[in-house]
């Protein structure tokens, strides 16, 4: 490799766990996406940057071994953003995976941004109804409000929101996005075919997105999925 492309690539010099270690790509940054010549989209992303290698996490089964050169795409991790991923089901990286036609779109939103301030964000003051009863009388939740479920295995967590999704979808107004992270694929097309092959499928496939991270899926998917439906929600 020449001195003047030391910048701009780089070859890995070993492949370990998800995690490559690349010798080059001094001008890369954290968080920005590489390829290899052999793949058409990007897959990696540069996490740890030293003096005189980086390190990049591999996405799904991306094939990296010793001596492939990879490269800089000067854009950071992001998703493409449209309004036709309501109704589907998609990966960690933004990509439609329910057989269905792709979407395209020209929108891409960075997935690690800077959270708004405090005293920018309004004020909660419209109600979010989960659907039951007990939870409603006794906990009031709140349109963007944060809240936490939790509880030992098999006491319901799932259940409670779903009904929350459910509830939204039939009687209100918000859109949802169902985040399923290190779950098995069988229970997760349960959960899809419930939504949107259901009693209330059109309502769904106008504001219900579901991002699958199965138990299949690399650590780098399962860790991207949260960030991924945060910037959606964004």
């Amino acid at each position: 490799m020449k001195i003047k492309t030391i910048s701009e690539a780089g070859i890995i010099t070993s492949v370990k766990d998800g995690v490559a270690v690349v010798y080059g790509l001094q001008k890369g940054c954290a968080g920005e996406m590489i390829y290899t010549r052999s793949a058409k989209n990007p897959n990696g992303m540069l996490l740890n940057l030293h003096r005189y290698y980086a390190s990049l996490v591999i996405f799904g089964n991306a094939q990296y071994k010793y001596g492939t050169r990879v490269y800089r795409t000067r854009r950071l991790m992001g998703i493409p953003i449209s309004l036709s991923l309501f109704g589907r089901v998609i990966d960690a990286l933004g990509s439609v995976i329910d057989g269905g036609k792709s979407v395209r779109s020209k929108i891409f939103k960075k997935v690690d941004t800077k959270a708004i301030g405090i005293i920018d964000r309004q004020s909660v003051f419209e109600p979010m109804l989960t659907g039951l009863i007990s939870v409603d009388a006794m906990t009031p939740i709140g349109c963007g409000q944060r809240e936490l479920i939790i509880g030992d295995r098999q006491t319901g967590k799932t259940s409670l929101a779903l009904d929350a999704i459910l509830n939204q979808v039939k009687y209100g107004y918000m859109f949802c996005i169902y985040v399923a992270i290190g779950q098995k694929k069988g229970a997760i097309a349960k959960i899809v075919d419930f939504f949107f092959n259901g009693v209330c499928s059109n309502k769904a496939k106008r504001s219900l997105i579901v991002i699958c991270s199965s138990s299949s899926d690399s650590a780098t998917l399962q860790f991207l999925a949260p960030y991924t439906g945060c910037t959606i929600g964004e």
